[in-house]
């Protein structure tokens, strides 16, 4: 007991120098220990694609408010300081011709300096649909720009889902390859160890250190594909740190709900489709704008002169009333202004109908995809069993000699191989369940899978094990 216990301390020993010697697999006092939900914080406060959207969003809705001023009145100051000419022609009337023994004369020019401030309100009271077309049309760009928003989360979501999970995979089938070095390894021990008592050839001697030589090969690229995952996760969360992902793979092994559901999700919430039927709504909107431009404009209206003593004859000190404004003939050809619009309003319309079909393959597809990833996990559990049997059996018979050393080497590669594709299975489910709530608007839910998993791939349950004999547990796996 006490010889197993020292193995496998040795073992584990042996597996962190192995990995840390490299430098790519941190330490844990070194590292950004970061669960998946912390991480997806994280991408979402250091993020310049999502920030460049929301303030897109901010302006928008600052544009929004200022439209609903529209049906407020404007008020506007005019001052003019200015110097002008009269010419005054008048009738020499009697009554006008002397007045207190004062002549006044038929015709006079009126040459002087004169300030002429003049505050003027307006307030709108028809305007044909102008305006409340322009308010919702301001609504519909704010419904645009979050619709963006939501599509920029949901792309970054998809890169860190991609990245994190991507790194636990890199991570697992380093630790694999390792495993697998190490058992043959000790395969290549004994072979020399029985070639050297007679009971085995130099040519099984040969293989099995060619076996470990391609073993060694796939250990130095999962530890560069490590590296890389790290990089690419690292830079996508913006820190210099290696981040140390705690979220495990995992695999729902249970029926994911109905693609009905995901289906009718998609034409409800994705962000592809509410952008497109915002822009619809404000393509509706200019062609309201347009029609209202044959109609007149009613307003009303008040004045009043700020400084009467300059005012000129005709002028008034105070006006208030009731206007009508019409344009007889405008050159901005109306009617070609209307057909534009409605084209707009088409081209939406057909966009959304074609958007909506594509949407609805592209979720029964990932639905497909992800059922069979979950359905390949679950039957990869029993050929697993298998290989790890087969393999302590060869290695058995071939201490007896009555096995080659190729046959425990092919059994040592089957286990590494099943285990690989087991692990590629958790990964092939998580980005198809990932593409899934992409496609259907649900991106948000991705967390909510995670947490409900009743299976995972979790690279700590590794750590523990023996090199070269790892059991690996149902809960596990």
């Amino acid at each position: 007991m006490k010889f197993r216990l020292l193995h496998v301390s040795r073992a584990c020993v042996l597996r962190a120098c192995i990995l840390g010697a490299c430098g790519l697999v941190p330490i844990s006092s070194l590292a950004l220990e970061l669960s998946f939900d912390e991480a997806q914080q994280r991408l979402f406060n250091v993020s310049d694609a999502i920030a460049g959207s929301q303030s897109q969003l901010e302006s928008l809705q600052h544009l929004a408010e200022a439209s609903d001023s529209l049906s407020y009145p404007e008020v506007t100051l005019d001052v003019k300081q200015m110097r002008f000419a009269k010419h005054l022609d008048l009738e020499a009337v009697e009554p006008l011709a002397k007045v207190n023994n004062l002549y006044i004369p038929s015709e006079m020019d009126v040459v002087e300096w004169r300030t002429r401030p003049i505050i003027t309100a307006t307030l709108p009271i028809w305007t044909g649909g102008k305006i409340s077309a322009g308010k919702a049309a301001a609504r519909a760009g704010v419904n645009e720009a979050r619709a963006q928003l939501a599509g920029a989360q949901q792309k970054e979501l998809g890169q860190l889902i991609e990245a994190y999970f991507g790194q636990h995979m890199a991570a697992r089938v380093l630790l694999i390859r390792t495993d697998v070095r190490a058992g043959l390894q000790q395969h290549y021990q004994r072979a020399s160890r029985l070639e050297a008592e007679g009971f085995a050839t130099q040519a099984q001697k040969l293989q099995a250190k060619v076996a470990l030589d391609e073993a060694e090969r796939e250990l130095r690229k999962a530890q560069n594909d490590l590296q890389g995952a790290q990089t690419a996760l690292s830079g996508l969360l913006h820190t210099q740190e290696v981040v140390k992902p705690s979220s495990p793979l995992f695999v729902w092994q249970r029926s994911l709900p109905a693609v009905e559901q995901f289906i009718d999700s998609a034409l409800v919430q994705h962000p592809g489709l509410l952008q497109i039927q915002a822009i619809k709504t404000q393509a509706e909107q200019k062609l309201a704008v347009e029609k209202a431009g044959w109609l007149p404009t009613v307003y009303a209206f008040g004045q009043y002169d700020l400084k009467p003593e300059d005012a000129f004859v005709s002028d008034s000190n105070w006006a208030f009333g009731v206007g009508l404004s019409y344009t007889l003939l405008s050159n901005q050809n109306r009617s070609r202004q209307v057909r534009a619009a409605h084209s707009q309003i088409n081209q939406a319309s057909y966009s959304l109908q074609d958007n909506q079909v594509k949407l609805t393959i592209a979720v029964k597809r990932s639905w497909l995809a992800a059922d069979s990833a979950r359905q390949q996990f679950t039957l990869l559990e029993s050929a697993l069993e298998s290989a790890e049997e087969n393999r302590r059996l060869q290695e058995l018979s071939f201490q007896a000699g009555q096995a080659t050393s190729l046959d425990v080497i092919d059994a040592s590669l089957k286990v590494g191989k099943v285990r690989i594709e087991r692990a590629q299975a958790a990964w092939q489910f998580d980005l198809a369940l990932m593409q899934l709530l992409d496609v259907s608007g649900q991106s948000d839910q991705f967390n909510h899978y995670l947490k409900l998993a009743d299976k995972v791939l979790a690279n700590k349950s590794l750590e523990n094990q023996p090199l070269g004999k790892t059991s690996i547990s149902k809960e596990a796996l």
